[in-house]
């Protein structure tokens, strides 16, 4: 099996090889060869003849002083020179290795830089660069995503701050103009207060899913799966929302197997396809189609709901699952949504161990969850 280059160190392992390997030569070689310059070479000659030139004394004086101060000791004398040799061969390899230490020291320096620039380190380093430069990315995409949902916390906040004032003011304003005009007509007055109640439900709605979603994020949710007749769900949907369709004289047509199964939790699965579809309602052209579909693989089962309305730009195409994500603000306001039922439905597919899409183009858009069979 081939190794990949980065996690190859022989390279490395053969460099540290030949250095030792050479060190350990080298010191023999020299050992060797003081061996023979003390023992089998002129050593005692120069050293006469040194002391004759230095210290200004005949021959048998310099030899008397060679004989006695080095002769006697040259067996000290060789020792202690092979083990100033080998103390500085071992310098030069601790200062060798110890360069490897810096190079990565700085490299992991760098792994909390704020510098996009890669770490480099030497050609035999090649493994050790490519795990820094690893960890320095991963690093990176950590505090990029923990950025990204602070951010995500504060527009949640904002949004969240938003939504609840628009129906709050408009509940304050009808039981306000209740209060300064206790005369008003009881058919005025019943509209007032059945506006305000609306409102105030919306309101709750709105508090419950943002509580509920929260939950499915934070995975508190714990899933009840079963044997689920997909066929039969989608008809009780359909019976379901029949008088939303009918607002906008929609209708829904049914194209898949009648003996079509997913293991799935019912309530909250069918919760993900109600959503879907009054999301489909919501935005679909007034008389036309919701056409439902599923197509069935070895391991999958694809789910798609696909309407006539407006081609959605594909820029706001993946914001469509983010919480309080909005196409159409009035149309929103009209039909009481709150912007949470795309996110909820992301939320229950993704604890399934699934996938939800959306696609839109030609006036067409289609939504497809994937789940797995089993």
């Amino acid at each position: 099996m081939m190794k990949n280059k980065q996690d190859d160190f022989s390279i490395f392992q053969k460099k540290m090889a030949v250095r030792f390997f050479g060190s350990a030569l080298l010191s023999v070689g020299i050992v060797i060869a003081l061996y023979l310059f003390f023992w089998k070479g002129r050593f005692g000659d120069w050293i006469v003849s040194l002391l004759e030139f230095v210290g200004k004394m005949d021959h048998e004086q310099a030899f008397m002083i060679y004989h006695y101060g080095f002769r006697r000791y040259r067996e000290i004398f060789f020792a202690v020179a092979i083990v100033a040799i080998f103390l500085i061969l071992l310098l030069f390899l601790f200062r060798w290795l110890t360069n490897y230490f810096r190079e990565i020291n700085s490299g992991i320096d760098s792994l909390f830089s704020e510098e996009d620039r890669k770490i480099r380190l030497s050609p035999e380093m090649l493994p050790f660069e490519y795990k820094l430069n690893t960890v320095k990315q991963s690093l990176r995409q950590q505090k990029e995503a923990t950025a990204l949902a602070e951010r995500r916390k504060d527009e949640l906040v904002m949004y969240l701050a938003h939504d609840i004032r628009t129906p709050l003011t408009s509940v304050i304003g009808y039981l306000s103009l209740l209060e300064e005009t206790p005369h008003m007509a009881k058919e005025a007055q019943a509209k007032n207060i059945h506006i305000a109640l609306n409102k105030a439900c919306r309101l709750n709605r709105m508090v419950d899913e943002f509580f509920e979603i929260t939950r499915y994020h934070s995975k508190q949710i714990r899933l009840e799966k079963q044997k689920v007749d997909l066929y039969y769900m989608m008809i009780q949907l359909r019976d379901e929302f029949l008088p939303l369709f009918s607002l906008r004289d929609n209708t829904v047509s049914l194209e898949l197997n009648e003996n079509m199964t997913i293991y799935a939790d019912p309530e909250k699965i069918a919760r993900v396809f109600g959503n879907i579809l009054k999301n489909a309602s919501a935005y679909s052209y007034p008389n036309t189609t919701i056409l439902v579909s599923a197509v069935q693989s070895e391991q999958h089962i694809a789910i798609s709901f696909q309407n006539k309305g407006k081609t959605i730009p594909s820029e706001k195409l993946a914001a469509l699952f983010d919480k309080f994500s909005r196409l159409d603000e009035a149309r929103i306001s009209d039909t009481g949504g709150t912007g949470l039922g795309l996110a909820i439905a992301k939320e229950i597919v993704l604890l399934h161990g699934g996938t939800i899409e959306a696609h839109s183009e030609n006036e067409t858009v289609t939504f497809t969850v994937q789940l797995p069979i089993s």
